[in-house]
């Protein structure tokens, strides 16, 4: 009796505890009925802000969900009024001979990026006298040709030859040498001591080449890079084979005073006279902080079009020159680890750039 008179006054004390708390009850069911009674019917809990900020409030899962998916739904069914009232009014303007509305600009982490007080014009005259005095100047006055030597880590595979053949390519003025066991720093010395420019060190693990390093000689500096991403030219559908004329040479957006002088140090591995009839182009192109290179060859082909607006079937043809891109690779993403002072030295040299989780305030915050 003495139990059955306990059990009682306990569930009592429980149902006053839920009258009282709402939100603090043990049940799903219970807890926030009035606030999700709300939501269901309609009303988000948070106002405004995005879908999943207006169903944050709501703590029940099922009814959460309902809400997200309704609302989700009526935001899709507004997009697409909006977007069949702009293509009506596109088209009743083209029917009047008049300007189309104008599109509205996408927004991308691109140009959407945190103002970086490095960001450099290339006419102004501080940075001009900067490259005027730098390592790089004496390649960009034509004074120094570039004579770049290749070689990999130790023990490089099959995938890491073929590799290097179309890096020779791609490099008119490159050379490759076998690493044979000697340590980096004699390397560089040998490569300075014979009138080499650059050294370009290959790295690989487990068959995968995963890492460059970049040495200017005499006197740096020293670029260490990530590689991901590798595809071989024989992988790429409908590929070309490259000639031996000196490519034209193609650099974007590399716009702070960092990417700038990286960027000069990626056009010094190739010569400044281009030969345009050989129709070959490298691109580095910046994206985000990753550098995606491209070998392409301009493809001129001569068509045959139709007119639609012609009667005369005879007339309707027409020869048209066109324009294609055919790419040689190889192609591959770089993405820089460290910028270093002078030659390499792991363990006394001094760094100009290395990535800091402080400095990386926002995903939109780039430096090159």
């Amino acid at each position: 009796m003495v139990k059955a008179q306990k059990n009682p006054k306990r569930h009592k004390s429980k149902n006053c505890d839920d009258s009282t708390n709402p939100s603090t009850s043990g049940g799903d069911g219970d807890r926030g009925g009035g606030e999700n009674d709300a939501a269901v019917g309609g009303k988000p809990s948070g106002g405004g802000g995005s879908i999943g900020q207006q169903t944050s409030g709501i703590r029940n899962k099922q009814k959460r969900s309902e809400l997200y998916h309704k609302l989700k739904h009526q935001k899709e069914k507004t997009k697409t009024k909006e977007r069949r009232k702009k293509q009506k009014e596109a088209a009743r303007a083209e029917e009047l001979g008049l300007e189309p509305p104008p599109k509205p600009v996408q927004h991308t982490l691109e140009n959407t990026r945190e103002a970086d007080d490095t960001m450099v014009d290339p006419n102004d005259e501080e940075v001009m006298a900067d490259e005027n005095d730098d390592e790089f100047a004496a390649h960009f006055a034509n004074a120094r040709p570039p004579k770049v030597l290749i070689t990999t880590s130790y023990k490089p595979s099959k995938i890491m030859y073929t590799f290097l053949s179309e890096m020779l390519e791609l490099l008119p003025c490159a050379e490759y040498y076998k690493r044979n066991g000697f340590p980096m720093k004699k390397i560089v010395k040998f490569a300075a001591n014979r009138g080499y420019t650059d050294l370009m060190v290959f790295n690989e693990d487990r068959k995968q080449i995963n890492g460059l390093l970049l040495v200017h000689l005499p006197d740096g500096p020293t670029a260490h890079f990530r590689l991901s991403n590798l595809k071989l030219g024989r992988d790429i559908k409908d590929h070309g084979r490259s000639t031996n004329h000196k490519p034209e040479l193609i650099l974007n957006h590399f716009d702070t005073r960092l990417g700038h002088r990286l960027g000069r140090m990626l056009a010094s591995l190739f010569p400044q006279d281009p030969q345009f009839r050989g129709r070959r182009v490298v691109t580095f192109h910046n994206q985000r902080d990753f550098i995606f290179l491209r070998h392409h060859r301009y493809i001129f082909e001569e068509k045959e079009t139709r007119d639609q607006a012609a009667k005369d079937p005879a007339k309707a043809k027409k020869k048209a020159v066109i324009a294609r891109l055919q790419e040689l690779g190889p192609r591959f993403t770089l993405k820089l680890l460290s910028l270093q002072k002078g030659t390499f030295d792991s363990r006394n040299g001094e760094f100009e750039w290395l990535p800091k989780k402080e400095n990386k305030t926002s995903r939109r915050r780039f430096f090159l």
